[in-house]
Formats: C-alpha cells, sequence, structure tokens
C-alpha cells in the first residue's frame, strides 16, 4: 500500500543574526545563479541589516534567505538584494513567505514598493517575483538598470530593475 505524502514541517521565519552568517554564504553558493557575495557582506546583512532581512529555518537547517534593506533616498522602497531558497525546500512558497515576513515587520511601515534587479536568464526570480506582485494585486515594471557593457564591462548580464508598486490599502491591511 502506498504511504500518503506528508508535506514537511513549515520552516520558521526570523530576523538573522550575526552568527548566521557563515550558513547563509553557503546556502546563497548552493544556489545557483545567484552572485556570491564575501562572508562578511552576510555578516554585515545580519547585523547591520537584520530588520529587513529574513532567514527561514527547520531545526538546525538553514532553508531561505532574503536580503534587502529600506533605500536611504527613498524611504518608501524597499530594496531586495538576494534571494536564496535550498533546492531541498523550493516550490513550497518560502521566497513569497519571506518576503511577506520582512514587508510586515515595522522597519517596513511605510514602504509601498518594492524593487530588485533581475538578469533576464533567472527564471526563477521573475517567476517569484510575478506571483507575488499579483498576490498583492501590485503592478510590476521591468527596465535595463546595470548593463553589461555600460557597467560590468561586459563580464555579466545585464540587470533589470524590478519595480513593484504596492497598492497602500493592502500594505496597510498587512
Amino acid at each position: 500500500m502506498p504511504q500518503a505524502h506528508t508535506p514537511p514541517p513549515t520552516a520558521h521565519l526570523r530576523k538573522p543574526q550575526a552568527e548566521d552568517g557563515g550558513a547563509i554564504w553557503d546556502l546563497v553558493r548552493d544556489c545557483k545563479p545567484l552572485d556570491e557575495n564575501s562572508m562578511y557582506c552576510n555578516l554585515i546583512q545580519c547585523d547591520h541589516f537584520r530588520d529587513t532581512c529574513v532567514v527561514a529555518e527547520r531545526g538546525d537547517d538553514l532553508l531561505g534567505w532574503v536580503s534587502g534593506y529600506v533605500m536611504p533616498s527613498q524611504d518608501d522602497t524597499l530594496f531586495v538584494w538576494q534571494v536564496a531558497v535550498s533546492p531541498e525546500a523550493r516550490g513550497l512558497g518560502l521566497g513569497s513567505r519571506m518576503l511577506e515576513h520582512i514587508l510586515n515587520r515595522d522597519a517596513c511601515a511605510d514602504v509601498s514598493r518594492m524593487q530588485t534587479t533581475i538578469t533576464r536568464d533567472n527564471q526563477a526570480s521573475w517567476a517569484l517575483f510575478s506571483r507575488f506582485a499579483k498576490r498583492r494585486f501590485g503592478q510590476m515594471t521591468s527596465e535595463a538598470h546595470f548593463i553589461r557593457d555600460e557597467h560590468f564591462m561586459g563580464q555579466h548580464a545585464t540587470e533589470y530593475m524590478v519595480t513593484i508598486d504596492l497598492p497602500q490599502r493592502l500594505q496597510q491591511a498587512a
């Protein structure tokens, strides 16, 4: 008799701590095509930007990470630097849950739009942010921002600035 599939336990979401930096660095390395930052960068994100970053864990396993910050010159904008979900946790909606978790924090009380950059070939990120925008009834736009030859000396694909305008009524209800 076949056994029924039991979904994995839900991941616990929380603010990161500096001690998470090494595990985050390992997770990002396992999540191609994400750009790897230095471990020091991840430590700084966990320490200085912990109010706008989140980790997802199940037991001792780190399953997800979102780094972001409220833009200094635009305090209504949350810039999402990186979203990483471990291969074993993909397809469970963890990326969206982590984004919502950050937006629901006091640090994002004035946020009415979200931005991130995505290369054209990163289909997982396009899918995540498209689904997120639809679920939040947000308007999503994109335009070339960091251009391959102009900004990356031909060494990296063009990054498109994705902007999701979040309706105020939903933002306040969240």
